[in-house]
């Protein structure tokens, strides 16, 4: 009799596991607890990613032994679920985006008067399914994971619930990603019907001999090709795609809308490099020249918007939408410092542009909403610590060396030049220019403004370790960057100069 659930299987999902039983736990606990003790949640919630984190380094423990041609590959739940370095590398991504929302939130919370479980249960929701979406090898599972991602998200950007902002952004958001979700299904199936499976491990070959076939310009293909890219594109909030993005963030909490501007956007980008490299990968020469069109759109759209944005969630937005243009630069590039580049930018992306929102989190007081240009005026006088560690953060942003996200555009920008792709690099470095004015607009008003408001500002000690933990990374990754670009080298499993189209067979 066949044995359907091995020691493997619940091993490579014993991460899920445990964040599933933490969420559950939190729900529980939420209904005991007096509202004086609600702290207990997110103590919970913390314990619950530290676990997961370690379920995960257990993983990856045992793996070692079974290294293959630098690469670990285990599979589970009869191959629909891959626990490469790829996947593991999103997890440890996941989990840190998780934990440093999680601090944020405490205090932002209780003086929103919604300081309830549910938060941080969603929040532990919302990281499964990105963990699904990871490490998916089957595109049902991807799909669902997907869902439980974004449903857990609607729920997260609506959680004000008497805040008529907070409503409108959930609302947008949840019928454009519902219609979004619906075009990524019909692609989804058209492949299914083109190759007769829904695993990635069949899709990819299938595709290929329609290429060696000449078929690759059928047009049930390109159907299939561009509704699947439809689908992903508005996950990552590119071009034209893009819509819901800004409303979706000036509307959610302050500390929900870092999370999805970080632990989403990089649960996207999981999805979108494992279907386009191992997937669709036969179809290169078809979808590079959709992504340079993207691209080029969300560059310039973004970073033009960006320069006349007074609220500061709403430029962070569109800033966020310019750097997805950046990242798919790196797909465009196609080699290793190309995908490097994506991979370091996301871990990057992680520490700084969380950093920056947990500032405009730590601005939010009562009465005052603080997420304007205005709110964060003569910041230096009130809480100088945090407005040098905002410039901070808005300098890597900008890409300026020797902070952390110089790295991940030089990566970008080598890689195109690698490529012989000079007029997109020339580009990138344009739109970068228009960056750092649009970020020191910022600088501007902390430095160089008066306060309206001259009282001391308050930062709760979470916070404090949020934005010290976010602070020293940004730095120390700028200035000692070798380790971590050993580690993304590692998740793509690079030995020396190994191309990428054999990593993806």
């Amino acid at each position: 009799m066949p044995q359907y659930f091995t020691g493997t299987d619940y091993l490579l999902s014993l991460p899920i596991i445990l964040l599933t039983l933490f969420a559950l736990g939190i729900l529980l606990i939420d209904l005991l607890v007096p509202p004086e003790w609600k702290w207990l949640n997110a103590v919970t919630a913390l314990i619950g990613v530290a676990f997961s984190a370690a379920a995960v380094i257990k993983i990856q423990v045992a793996q070692a032994p079974i290294e293959h041609s630098g690469r670990s590959l285990q599979w589970a739940f009869m191959q629909s679920v891959i626990m490469d370095h790829f996947a593991i590398y999103f997890f440890y991504l996941f989990l840190a985006g998780a934990a440093l929302s999680i601090l944020i939130s405490v205090r932002y919370l209780e003086i929103e008067h919604e300081n309830h479980g549910e938060f941080y249960a969603l929040i532990l929701f919302s990281v499964v399914g990105m963990m699904c979406m990871a490490s998916g090898f089957d595109i049902v599972l991807i799909f669902i994971g997907l869902e439980l991602m974004a449903i857990s998200t609607y729920v997260l950007v609506g959680f004000l619930r008497s805040d008529r902002r907070s409503n409108e952004g959930a609302l947008k958001y949840l019928l454009l990603g519902a219609f979004s979700s619906g075009i990524f299904a019909y692609g989804l199936s058209l492949l299914y019907g083109l190759t007769g499976s829904t695993n990635l491990l069949v899709i990819g070959p299938r595709l290929e001999q329609y290429v060696s076939l000449q078929r690759h310009t059928d047009p049930i293909i390109i159907l299939a090709l561009l509704t699947t890219s439809t689908g992903l594109l508005f996950k990552i909030a590119a071009v034209p795609f893009h819509q819901w993005l800004p409303d979706a963030y000036e509307g959610a909490p302050t500390n929900v809308t870092g999370f999805m501007s970080v632990a989403v956007k990089a649960a996207a980008w999981a999805m979108l490099l494992r279907i386009f490299l191992w997937g669709f990968y036969a179809l290169r020469p078809v979808y590079v020249l959709m992504l340079i069109f993207v691209s080029i759109a969300t560059m310039t759209a973004a970073n033009l918007a960006a320069l006349t944005q007074n609220n500061l969630k709403r430029l962070l937005a569109y800033s966020s939408i310019a750097h997805v243009g950046y990242m798919l630069l790196g797909l465009i590039a196609g080699n290793n410092d190309g995908i490097k580049g994506i991979l370091l930018y996301l871990l990057v992306y992680t520490f700084m542009n969380l950093g920056a929102f947990a500032v405009v989190t730590s601005l939010r007081q009562r009465n005052v909403i603080g997420d304007e240009i205005d709110d964060i005026a003569g910041l230096f006088s009130r809480a100088p610590t945090e407005a040098v560690l905002m410039l901070i953060f808005l300098l890597s942003l900008a890409g300026i060396p020797p902070l952390a996200g110089f790295y991940g555009k030089y990566f970008i920008f080598l890689s195109l030049i690698e490529t012989k792709h000079y007029v997109l690099a020339s580009l990138a470095v344009l739109y970068a220019v228009f960056g750092l004015y649009y970020y020191m607009r910022i600088g501007n008003a902390m430095f160089m403004r008066e306060a309206t408001d001259k009282s001391r500002l308050p930062i709760s000690a979470a916070m404090r370790v949020a934005l010290g933990i976010t602070a020293f990374a940004t730095v120390y990754i700028g200035i000692l960057p070798e380790q971590f670009i050993r580690t993304v080298n590692w998740s793509l499993g690079i030995v020396q100069s190994t191309p990428v189209a054999s990593l993806m067979r």
